[in-house]
């Protein structure tokens, strides 16, 4: 039976999308778990850093759809995963087909290697996207070829490695993303714009960027907190961008205990962090436009507010577009 390979990574790839930005300083990524009749039997992707794979993850409810064994819902750590598939599946795998937007890791970190996982139980076929260029873990697919495992690689490598791409930021120097709320009428002043869903997704992202950049206007006016409550997260430090250093101290960013708070004019302290993420609008990303990787923006379905982006020309080429409850969030980078 002829498998549609594009089709079955693309899914992978748009499960990751949705947890882009949570995973630092872990790589997003997806797999899919495709059945002896090209049947789905699991798309996951990897959540948190810490938390099992995208492969785990896809194997254990691949394994409870084809076996119906409800114990494994009870199971949850990576470790644990791992030894109940490798103690329990009894074959089943064996006439599966795997696709993961990353090669399957080869070592032994937080949680076990992929790839061995991946061997032991028997899969023939895996499809890969992107290579792993992390020394540490690379080496997964000559792992699987070793064991006698078929492996595809470069499906959709292009698509693949645009989502693999703040990870390799990461490990080169930095990520830097600017994240904006706006209507369908392209303001962005007059108060809270996206929807509860949207704000808890950006509170995740705070949750694991080190550094915030935000604008000395948008503090005095909003006199925001910009720490990551809903998700009952960390606060990441914040630099503001002012000329004017004199802010009044009872805005409650600056009463986060643990958190530095810079106030410079300039941009130079982003090089002492890995994972930044600015947030602002027109003024802000005028400002920081030449230091930008990836954008992202939260759409809200309604009109309202007075200003937003005027005489800004710049255009993007969408990475990603995810609907969530209410809004459309939409990664891009500029062309």
């Amino acid at each position: 039976m002829v498998i549609d390979s594009n089709f079955f990574m693309s899914l992978a790839i748009e499960e990751a999308w949705k947890y882009q930005g949570y995973t630092y300083p872990n790589p997003a990524v997806g797999c899919t778990i495709v059945g002896k009749n090209n049947e789905i039997l699991a798309v996951n992707a990897h959540q948190k850093a810490g938390n099992p794979h995208a492969e785990v993850m896809a194997l254990k409810n691949a394994f409870l759809k084809l076996t119906g064994d409800v114990s494994l819902l009870d199971v949850n750590s990576s470790q644990e995963i791992h030894n109940y598939l490798l103690a329990n599946h009894k074959g089943c795998f064996e006439d599966i087909s795997l696709f993961t937007t990353l090669e399957p890791c080869s070592h032994i970190g937080k949680t076990p290697s992929c790839a061995s996982l991946i061997a032991n139980l028997g899969i023939k076929k895996v499809y890969v996207g992107s290579r792993d260029f992390n020394k540490e873990a690379a080496c997964g697919n000559e792992m699987l070829l070793a064991c006698g495992t078929q492996v595809q690689t470069s499906v959709l490598q292009k698509e693949c490695d645009a989502l693999l791409h703040p990870f390799y930021m990461w490990k080169k120097n930095r990520f830097i993303f600017f994240k904006w709320a706006q209507r369908l009428s392209g303001t962005t002043d007059g108060g809270v714009i996206s929807s509860e869903s949207s704000r808890k997704s950006v509170h995740a992202m705070r949750d694991v960027c080190d550094l915030l950049v935000i604008g000395g206007n948008t503090v005095r006016i909003d006199r925001p907190t910009l720490d990551a409550r809903l998700v009952e997260g960390k606060a990441p430090d914040i630099l503001i961008i002012s000329r004017e250093k004199e802010f009044d101290q009872t805005i409650p960013l600056f009463k986060v205990k643990g958190r530095q708070v810079f106030i410079e004019d300039n941009f130079s302290t982003c090089q002492e962090y890995k994972n930044i993420m600015i947030e602002g609008s027109a003024k802000m990303f005028a400002q920081s436009r030449d230091i930008v990787d990836y954008y992202v923006c939260y759409l809200a379905p309604r009109f309202g507010g007075t200003t937003g982006f005027e005489n800004i020309q710049d255009t993007f080429e969408i990475l990603n577009l995810q609907k969530d409850t209410q809004d459309i969030i939409i990664w891009m980078k500029r062309k």
